[in-house]
């Protein structure tokens, strides 16, 4: 059987070079907790994707704010 992708975290933090820890910090949780995300072991709630949303509209206008126009 197939095993099922139900989210992109992981090839999110690849593609810009982000660590779990990185993402982990920003949210104030366990390293552990974005691990399981990543693996699909685990979702993150509602208000935890909010939070990574707003971690990454933060992290971008930071790439744009910086002029790292490829980053973003």
């Amino acid at each position: 059987m197939t095993k099922i992708n139900y989210n992109r975290i992981k090839a999110a933090l690849a593609k810009k070079g982000i660590t779990n820890k990185e993402l982990a910090d920003a949210l104030k949780i366990a390293p552990e907790t974005v691990s399981s995300w990543c693996t699909n072991t685990a979702q993150p709630s509602i208000k935890r994707l909010f939070d990574v949303a707003t971690f990454w509209m933060l992290k971008q206008a930071s790439y744009w704010l910086a002029g790292e126009k490829d980053n973003i």
